[in-house]
């Protein structure tokens, strides 16, 4: 890749992070960016992976953020845009690492034609779009398994390109310990090709116990320094995950990653995946693509064991199935009567060998991705710009009805009044970390939607006091272990009120706020969305 194809790579990657302004997952923010706000600005809201007894977080990927956010507030810029532009930038620029990687690899295995090809799949690739400039953990650790991959020696043994790998597979994986599973298997591979070379077989088994050992104690170290004892998160986050706290956030048929996952990640790609796969797996594919097939039903098999499940744990697998759909793209194209009918040596591949009717399928990516960019949930963000644009003292209080974590919070809001969790709160949805049975158990937030009404009538005041003083207990605590404890949620009426259109229409619930004194503030359309209490935009209702 040539210096001005790089460039132009990166500049796409900062532009479709700075153009997205939509809501997609939770932890965009809050496994990420609240977590570096907290520990440069001294308020941020953490959730219950920071704050439980055994931590399963790491504080390595959020820490990327800090040093943006340390020479903003040195700089006395932290109130600017900039606060969230900031970390997009930087993020972007990280993503880019997946487009230029899947190049250099695809360019190692099938040669020029199909990398530019792969290249082409991976900036139109609508998933890519959607999620990989976002601040996630599983964004980065798609962007580091295509670099490991892209210097991994698959055509030969050199214990130099496997030591480099395994550094970069080393940070991937403290960032997601799940990404182990891809890096068993190609070490086990990769291992066994060697077993009759057993000098270079010794070595490379000796750097790959001295890179985890020093990864391990160096992530240790780290993160016993953040939470001020000794944390080995993997090992923590390992633990949690197999018991039922996983569960709480949803369980999914064995073949979700079949029917759901490889369908939404690849999107128009899809077929020509498939067909990739098939031609790799046939006696026509080279025992490295076969190899690279291995790696991909590995993993989603062994990530089909899991009962939770979402499309962005498989995100690594992407640039891999990119490979083989520019496989199939290309050879299709060879195998075109245009192709054949050209002469001689005049018969030469162009710059992007795809055919017409497969360019304008492909293409079909882009209008999805402008939306889900720019218009779908967006109004989960724009809230948070609403706010920012009211002065301290025009805002004494805000409670937000809503399902827990449904919009950005400190690291956009950015507001040192609101770190008061009494006057400034949102429900809460602690999972069972007490033990308790997923069937049995119900968060806050479940409580609150079992019956809007009866909650309010019964944890709220029957007038509203306009001084607006601080509710007790407004919302359940991170980290908390919740068995035996009673659900002694008590609120104030807050001068702000934030809530999803679809709660007003809720049995009894606007009738009551009107008749309190609230009225419409605010509100923005909010898009088409699978969830019922998240329908009908956002209002904000002011007491007037």
């Amino acid at each position: 890749m040539n210096l001005r194809t790089l460039l132009t790579v990166v500049s796409v990657r900062i532009c479709i992070a700075l153009v997205t302004q939509t809501f997609f997952q939770p932890d965009e923010y809050f496994q990420s960016l609240e977590v570096a706000h907290h520990l440069v600005f001294g308020y941020g809201h953490l959730t219950w992976e920071w704050l439980s007894d055994k931590p399963i977080r790491s504080i390595l990927y959020p820490g990327l953020n800090v040093p943006i956010y340390y020479a903003l507030k040195w700089l006395e810029l932290d109130d600017t845009k900039l606060l969230i532009w900031g970390p997009k930038v930087l993020h972007g620029a990280l993503a880019s690492l997946t487009d230029i990687c899947v190049c250099a690899l695809t360019e190692k295995l099938l040669g020029r034609s199909y990398a530019n090809v792969a290249l082409f799949l991976s900036l139109t690739s609508l998933f890519n779009g959607l999620s990989l400039t976002r601040s996630m953990s599983n964004s980065l650790e798609t962007s580091l398994t295509t670099l490991a991959l892209s210097v991994f020696p698959w055509s030969n043994a050199s214990r130099k390109a496997f030591r480099s790998s395994l550094w970069v597979a080393a940070i991937a994986c403290a960032i997601r310990p799940t990404n182990a599973v891809i890096w068993s298997y190609v070490v086990t591979a990769y291992l066994w090709r060697l077993r009759s070379n057993t000098q270079l077989l010794f070595y490379s088994a000796v750097d790959l116990c001295v890179i985890g050992l020093f990864s391990i104690s160096t992530l240790s170290g780290i993160d016993s320094l953040y939470y001020g004892k000794f944390t080995l998160t993997p090992l923590n986050f390992v633990l949690t995950n197999l018991s039922s706290v996983s569960l709480f956030y949803g369980a999914s048929p064995w073949h979700y990653y079949l029917t759901q996952g490889l369908p939404i990640l690849c999107t128009a790609a899809l077929p020509f995946a498939l067909h990739g796969m098939w031609i790799s797996a046939s006696a026509q594919g080279t025992s490295t693509l076969k190899w690279l097939l291995g790696l991909i039903v590995w993993t989603i098999g062994i990530y089909s064991l899991a009962g939770h499940k979402e499309w962005r744990f498989i995100h690594p697998l992407l640039p891999l199935l990119h490979i083989f759909a520019s496989k199939s793209l290309v050879d299709l194209y060879q195998g075109s009567a245009s192709y054949h009918a050209q002469k001689g040596d005049s018969k030469k591949l162009p710059t992007f060998p795809i055919r017409a009717p497969h360019l304008v399928l492909l293409f079909l990516n882009i209008p999805a991705l402008v939306y889900l960019a720019t218009c779908h949930s967006r109004a989960q963000v724009d809230i948070t710009h609403y706010f920012r644009s009211l002065s301290e003292g025009e805002v004494r209080s805000a409670g937000f009805l809503m399902p827990c974590h449904s919009t950005p919070w400190h690291a956009y809001f950015h507001k040192p009044s609101w770190s008061d969790g009494h006057r400034f709160w949102a429900l809460g949805c602690e999972p069972p970390l007490g033990g308790e049975t997923i069937r049995d158990y119900k968060d806050q937030t479940d409580v609150f939607y079992d019956s809007p009404i009866r909650y309010l009538q019964d944890r709220f005041p029957a007038a509203v006091n306009p001084q607006f003083p601080p509710s007790p207990k407004p919302y359940s605590k991170p980290g908390e272990a919740t068995r035996d404890i009673t659900h002694d949620w008590q609120h104030e009426w807050p001068e702000y009120i934030v809530v999803f259109g679809a709660l007003l229409h809720e049995p009894g619930v606007d009738g009551l706020l009107k008749n309190l004194g609230f009225r419409v503030a605010w509100k923005d359309e909010y898009g088409w969305e699978g969830d019922a209490r998240r329908r009908e935009g956002i209002v904000v209702l002011k007491y007037m």
